[in-house]
């Protein structure tokens, strides 16, 4: 992920002499910016930081209380909760340094943050669509091959998914805070129009499954079977929303004018998957019939505040519709 690419996500560095150079220069150094270049195009930039502002101030908490449910129901725990932890762990880790770029761009302009924060970036570019897609394969064998789920259900198999993540995740991050690499956001191009194919084809086969899954009537659905649909449906909406815009655009990036690509396009995009770190925890908790560490009472009287209102809402729309 790089909220701005080019200019905050940029994996690019500026041009340097080699050091055996004997010309004389007299133009003075260029300072270091984390904006390069983008300085006077800062608009999608702000929009993008905007919504990594969500992610501190409902993301990390949303983030923390998903990985205290998953350890508090570990003896109850699903075949996919490994993937589920630790993908809140990443976006709160994401979350936690977006403070860190506000100081960089506006106090501190250094260029050793900046790297530290360019590693959180490729930390969110590969973990997310990675640890989803894993979510998505898990769900996708239970529903359609449950004989090879059962055989495959040991914890081993999500251990061994769960390490290949990191490993491939630790080398991108690292790859993009060193930078200097050449077409290397061609990587994050395919890597975004991989996982978004393979999610897509996933969650698109297990809905169909489940449906066809139902009895003569519609409510006939096992409720189990119900439950993983409801799952697996708000799993393909956050797909669409949070990754269609970078599969929609990435892909033309040689349509676009080099500035207009850094400076507008890329942190616009990216923007939509930054803010997944707030959506992914809050669709979990919104399916859980309970919530532990709260008290009953306030859940019910949040419970009927809301029903409260919805039903004054209720008369005025059309009773036709």
């Amino acid at each position: 992920m790089d909220g701005y690419q080019s200019s905050l996500n940029s994996t690019s560095t500026p041009t340097q002499l080699p050091l055996n150079t004997t010309v004389h220069i007299n133009a003075t150094i260029k300072p270091f910016s984390v904006f390069d270049g983008c300085e006077h195009y800062i608009e999608a930039i702000l929009f993008d930081l905007t919504f990594q502002t969500i992610n501190v101030i409902v993301g990390i908490p949303a983030n923390l209380l998903v990985i205290a449910i998953l350890i508090h129901n570990q003896k109850e725990a699903s075949t996919s909760d490994i993937f589920l932890g630790c993908l809140a762990f990443m976006d709160a880790y994401f979350g936690v340094m977006t403070p860190l770029t506000f100081f960089n761009l506006y106090l501190w302009h250094s260029k050793e943050v900046w790297s530290a924060i360019k590693f959180s970036f490729g930390v969110k570019d590969t973990s997310g669509p990675l640890f989803l897609s894993c979510i998505c394969l898990d769900r996708f064998v239970a529903v359609l091959f449950p004989i090879m789920f059962g055989q495959l259900k040991h914890v081993k198999y999500r251990v061994f998914l769960t390490v290949v993540v990191f490993c491939l995740t630790i080398a991108y991050s690292t790859a993009k805070m060193v930078g200097g690499l050449p077409n290397f956001e061609k990587v994050f191009t395919g890597e975004i129009l991989a996982t978004f194919t393979w999610m897509m084809v996933c969650n698109t086969s297990i809905l169909w499954a489940l449906k066809k899954s139902r009895g003569p009537s519609k409510d006939e659905m096992h409720p189990m079977k119900k439950k993983a649909f409801k799952m697996v449906l708000s799993i393909l909406c956050i797909i669409v929303f949070n990754y269609l815009p970078l599969v929609i655009l990435f892909p033309f990036e040689d349509h676009y004018s080099p500035d207009v690509f850094r400076c507008y396009v890329q942190p616009a995009g990216f923007a939509f998957l930054n803010i997944s770190s707030t959506i992914q925890p809050l669709v979990y908790l919104s399916r859980l019939d309970k919530l532990p560490f709260f008290p009953e009472a306030c859940i019910k009287k949040f419970s009927s505040c809301f029903s409260t209102e919805n039903k004054k809402s209720g008369p005025t729309q059309n009773p036709t519709a």
